[in-house]
């Protein structure tokens, strides 16, 4: 049986943090959370991590910023971007950097559920 993937969500909102963990996990998939960037680069859980699903808008680092820190190391899994605050910028460098999704919040569940899939790739 192939390992259960991983899928960490940052998010600094605890409420929408919960909900999207819930979700994840409802699906069968394991789940870490983190309310900052720098609390997900230093947990040690990126090289194991298999899809993020990342705020876009937080104190210090953004999400974005943070994906780009990770290309710079030479590796980003797919990426999921949730905003309160959507911009064209935000959406065009997000995705120009090989972002999976920019998505505005409140979030769909099964939008998050198919690109979730889509970045495992499983059915």
């Amino acid at each position: 049986m192939a390992p259960v993937a991983l899928v960490s969500i940052i998010e600094d909102d605890e409420s929408v943090r919960e909900a999207i963990e819930s979700l994840i996990r409802s699906m069968g998939w394991a789940v870490l959370t983190f309310d900052s960037a720098d609390a997900f680069l230093n947990s040690g859980a990126v090289s194991r991590t298999q899809c993020i699903i990342s705020d876009v808008t937080m104190p210090g680092m953004s999400g974005i910023e943070m994906h780009a820190k990770l290309l710079v190391q030479g590796s980003a899994p797919p990426t999921i971007f949730i905003t309160a605050y959507p911009t064209a910028w935000d959406e065009s460098v997000a995705l120009a950097n090989g972002a999976l999704a920019y998505l505005e919040k409140p979030v769909d569940s099964s939008i998050i559920i198919e690109k979730v899939r889509q970045a495992i790739g499983t059915p």
